[in-house]
């Protein structure tokens, strides 16, 4: 566990510390493109929700701290 009580992941070594909270690692999340094509590190998000840092590529465009949320797709 880490200082704030959060289970920590086994792969947490590979990913980069968040240098926002410096509490989580920055997770890798893929996605698919509209006619199915995967695109991979789409974004990135704090594993600290308490953080909520997150950046994604929308139309080859950067955009960091957009408000996430669940997909309705």
């Amino acid at each position: 566990m880490n200082a704030k009580g959060w289970e920590v992941s086994v792969m947490e070594g590979s990913f980069p510390k968040c240098r926002k909270c410096h509490d989580g690692v920055l997770i890798p999340l893929s996605d698919y493109g509209r006619e199915g094509a995967p695109i991979t590190y789409k974004a990135w998000v704090c594993s600290n929700p308490e953080c909520g840092f997150n950046l994604r590529i929308d139309n080859g465009e950067i955009s960091v701290g957009r408000t996430i949320g669940q997909s309705m797709k």
